[in-house]
């Protein structure tokens, strides 16, 4: 059976003030083409369709032409929801637009229950897991902490003891959208913590033929059987570097994966350049960049007048400008947001205590923040499903 797996189209997201809706329906066009031109005979999308809980109006209606133009293929299309969906929001119809081969798996109680396909060597069956918020689901999982690592497991238990009941040679294929060890974030996901841990192993998901993830958005494998599509765009500088892709995946009758890249459609290059502005203007090693989406980073001792304009002059696709003149981090002039980048809120909160304090929290002291932290964002998420 061959698949394509991708992952966080984050439909309705914007690049920095581009509206990206344009690429996004020219990325929709070609996984279109993709299908029809590779003989794809199921397209498996692991989460993040969209970008927010509630998607602007031009979005749903790209998602809209998406289901119908794959319906009309007559390929089967099986899909969870990710951390920006709105889990409820995106299963709504589910059952009517499963008659028409697209399957929306997007309740956590469905976890062991498979779409079931069948090709020349028998059934294969896609167990979708949509992202498990710990503290929403513990409860149908019978997990006594909330943890990713435990309620994926849980999922995962079910999944296999489904699995058992199949007749014998069924090909399994699970779509999950989490952190998993060994994978590499970028700065455009929306973090995940709980309890002070985002990732879980990638041995949760032993047992099944091919795990489809999402939510990281750099393709990334992990192991032959586990792997990462990536998001279709990029979303942030820090993915500048990224090949945006989606996986080929041939599943033979005995369950061995074979796996391709199939680049997607680059709208613009991205482009990050630092130092001195009279530099970056002058340099010509540059002029690859210059029809570029750029980051500049100003390292001038002093802060230059009109640095976005003058840029601009040369770098007309300009979207970011960092002013980070070489200095020593401890140098009192470094901006406070500098001194944070790179540190969790639980880091933050604990300098903090330290520099009030005189001394950093305890054992116990730091369990509370943590847990304060957990709470809020279990409260947030609660929050954004009732929207």
């Amino acid at each position: 059976m061959r698949l394509l797996h991708t992952s966080d189209w984050h439909l309705g997201r914007a690049f920095h003030r581009v509206n990206m809706l344009g690429a996004q329906a020219e990325f929709i066009g070609h996984l279109v083409t993709t299908v029809r031109e590779h003989q794809v005979d199921a397209v498996v999308v692991s989460g993040d369709v969209y970008d927010r809980a509630v998607p602007p109006l031009a979005a749903v209606e790209l998602f809209d032409d998406v289901l119908h133009r794959l319906a009309d293929l007559g390929v089967p299309t099986v899909m969870i929801s990710g951390n920006h969906d709105s889990a409820r929001r995106l299963g709504v119809g589910a059952g009517l637009i499963e008659r028409a081969g697209i399957h929306l798996r997007t309740e956590p109680s469905a976890a062991g229950l498979p779409v079931v396909l069948a090709d020349a060597h028998g059934d294969v069956a896609f167990y979708g897991l949509p992202y498990l918020e710990p503290a929403l689901v513990k409860d149908e999982f019978a997990v006594e902490r909330a943890g990713h690592e435990s309620v994926l497991g849980a999922a995962m238990d079910r999944v296999r003891a489904d699995l058992a009941t199949r007749p014998p040679g069924t090909r399994s294929v699970v779509l999950a959208h989490a952190f998993v060890t060994g994978g590499e974030a970028s700065d455009s996901e929306r973090d995940i913590t709980v309890g002070g841990v985002a990732a879980v192993p990638a041995g949760v998901f032993d047992g099944v033929d091919y795990v489809a993830l999402g939510h990281l958005h750099g393709c990334q494998t992990l192991t032959e059987r586990v792997r990462y599509s990536g998001s279709p765009l990029a979303y942030s500088f820090s993915e500048a570097d990224h090949r945006k892709s989606m996986w080929l995946v041939d599943l033979d009758a005995d369950g061995t994966v074979a796996a391709e890249r199939l680049d997607c459609p680059v709208p613009r290059p991205l482009a990050r350049i630092r130092g001195v502005l009279d530099d970056l203007l002058a340099d010509p090693e540059l002029a690859r960049h210059e029809d570029a989406w750029v980051e500049a980073t100003l390292t001038d001792a002093v802060r230059p007048a009109d640095p976005m304009a003058r840029l601009a002059e040369r770098f007309p696709h300009t979207l970011s400008l960092v002013f980070a003149p070489e200095r020593a981090p401890d140098d009192p002039s470094v901006s406070y947001a500098r001194r944070l980048a790179g540190r969790s809120d639980q880091q933050i909160a604990q300098d903090f205590v330290a520099h009030v304090r005189g001394a950093g929290p305890d054992d116990r002291e730091a369990a509370v923040l943590r847990e304060a932290f957990d709470a809020v964002r279990a409260d947030d998420a609660v929050r954004e499903v009732a929207r």
